[in-house]
C-alpha cells in the first residue's frame, strides 16, 4: 500500500446507486442441489423457477399459520 493516495479528482458518491436492489447469492448444500436439479429437469423447469415456487409455497404456509 502507499503512504499517501491522491483524491482530489474523485467523485464522492459516483457509484452510489440509492434504488439498487442485490440478490444475495445461495448456497445449496451438494445433495440437496442434486436432488433439487433432478426434480427441475422431471419437470421440465429449470432450477431457479423450482426454488422460488418452494419458497413461495412455503411462505404461503406460514402466512396461512400466522393469520
Amino acid at each position: 500500500m502507499k503512504d499517501e493516495y491522491d483524491f482530489s479528482n474523485a467523485e464522492r458518491g459516483k457509484f452510489y446507486r440509492p434504488n439498487l436492489r442485490l440478490i444475495p447469492p445461495v448456497r445449496l448444500e451438494p445433495e440437496v442441489l442434486d436432488f433439487l436439479a433432478a426434480s427441475a429437469a422431471k419437470r421440465g423447469t429449470t432450477l431457479n423457477e423450482l426454488v422460488n415456487q418452494l419458497l413461495r409455497n412455503d411462505i404461503d404456509s406460514i402466512r396461512a399459520a400466522v393469520g
